[in-house]
């Protein structure tokens, strides 16, 4: 019998523990933020009824998802409750079918964060996985919803890459009535949804083929020269809302989005976002149709290459599909595996921990296991991780498990310590090591210490 195949799938995400534990750091920072904000924690089912999901997913998306095969245990026997199971292919339908199920339970505005997987059948290839984490937030409306959640999404978007420490970022905020209303105004009778998304790539296009591929969807060149114009303003916040206002488009989507868009900017500020994080990029349009009005993208400055790295927006109505409600929102999605797996590539992200514990205990025999699980107990209790080790090993490989693991602390509990009531304490402090032979309640203060100073 041949070895069984070990390798993971391709398009699956799987980490050493130094990397893991790096990856669950940047989740938690995320979690802790969201639920800072008062966003509560849901979770929904990976299976969801096929007719459920695609309700609301065509084209490309529905080729992506993953069926499931409705058999159990192997019988063979099919399981006639699920219809047409398949596997979520991201968090935003579900939640449409949360809502619209639990519509008479929930309180309005329903504030909801759902960090987990989700699966496509993508091509493999860097940044495009087959199983990967979403982080999402989003804020749902009964019939009508504030502007000012508009605001609150980029400042959540600030605190959380402000806390992970990336590197200077952008947050770029736009409005799709202004684009639509544009469109409207030059007299478009094009897909205006096709027009939008020519206008999404015109960051990866040349300023040629933008030029080429509007005309193939039939614009003059005079509704040519007015996108052109129009995509070409920029620069500081006030400087872009005066330019905008002084195109004098008499069309009364375009100025609605230019109103929400100051009201939006002047809030950001207000929930204090940082000037030189964010501005207004008129060619952020957001390729989803289910976007009515803002919309966001986030872009570390230092590494363009990696593209969007949290995205989002306001949409009218969540759950049309499921529910006759009126439940505008606005929401946006941190795709974390995306986002490590690139940042590990370029060496932003590295796994620097090789263990989640604080203090690894060594009793140094068999007679000594009894005190070193007592003193984990109590070491624990004070707010740190404990890995006692239980093996019968040689010193030697004691300390070869210890130098592996390379903890915070090394707790070592000998014979002479216990005879004295101590342990021996070994950290780093700076290039030294400091060893300190210490009652335990002693050791641990020192801990305590260590800790708030690093």
């Amino acid at each position: 019998m041949g070895n069984i195949i070990t390798k993971v799938l391709p398009g699956f995400m799987e980490l050493l523990p130094e990397e893991q534990i790096e990856f669950d750091r940047i989740k938690n920072v995320i979690l802790s933020t969201y639920e800072r904000f008062g966003f509560t924690p849901i979770d929904t089912p990976a299976i969801e009824r096929g007719q459920t999901l695609l309700a609301k997913a065509g084209g490309e998306t529905a080729k992506q998802i993953y069926s499931v095969e409705n058999k159990r245990g192997g019988t063979g026997v099919a399981d006639d409750k699920v219809s047409e199971p398949v596997l979520r292919f991201d968090l935003t339908v579900p939640l449409a079918r949360y809502v619209a199920e639990h519509f008479n339970d929930l309180s309005f505005p329903f504030r909801r964060c759902h960090i987990a997987k989700a699966y496509r059948g993508e091509r493999p290839q860097r940044g495009r996985f087959r199983e990967f984490y979403q982080c999402d937030i989003d804020v749902i409306g009964r019939d009508k919803l504030s502007i000012r959640y508009d605001a609150e999404i980029p400042s959540i978007i600030y605190q959380i890459f402000k806390q992970l420490d990336f590197g200077k970022f952008t947050i770029r905020v736009n409005n799709r009535k202004l684009l639509s209303g544009l469109i409207e105004s030059l007299g478009i009778t094009a897909d205006a949804a096709e027009v939008l998304r020519i206008i999404d790539k015109i960051e990866k296009i040349s300023p040629e083929a933008f030029e080429s591929m509007l005309k193939e969807n039939n614009l003059t060149e005079a509704q040519v020269a007015g996108i052109k114009r129009f995509m070409a303003i920029s620069g500081k916040t006030e400087d872009v809302l005066k330019a905008l206002k002084g195109l004098n488009i008499d069309n009364e989507l375009f100025n609605l989005g230019l109103e929400e868009l100051s009201t939006v900017t002047a809030a950001m500020e207000e929930m204090g976002v940082d000037r030189d994080y964010y501005q207004i990029d008129l060619s952020i349009a957001r390729g989803l149709d289910y976007y009515t009005g803002t919309v966001y993208e986030t872009k570390l400055d230092d590494h363009p290459q990696i593209g969007s790295v949290c995205s989002g927006g306001r949409f009218d109505n969540l759950a049309s599909h499921y529910i006759s409600e009126k439940l505008p929102g606005v929401g946006m999605s941190i795709g974390l595996t995306r986002l490590f797996d690139q940042l590990r590539a370029i060496g932003v992200v590295s796994g620097k921990r090789k263990t989640i514990a604080d203090a690894v205990i060594v009793p140094m025999d068999e007679s000594n296991i009894a005190t070193a699980l007592n003193a984990a107990a109590e070491i624990r209790k004070n707010g740190f991780n404990a890995d006692v080790l239980l093996e019968d090993w040689s010193v030697k490989n004691k300390f070869k498990y210890v130098s592996k693991k390379d903890a915070t602390f090394t707790v070592v509990i000998g014979s002479d310590e216990e005879r004295d009531n101590v342990i021996v304490l070994q950290y780093k402090q700076g290039d030294e090591i400091i060893k300190e032979r210490l009652p335990l309640d002693k050791a641990i203060a020192v801990m305590i210490g260590f800790k708030k100073e690093n």
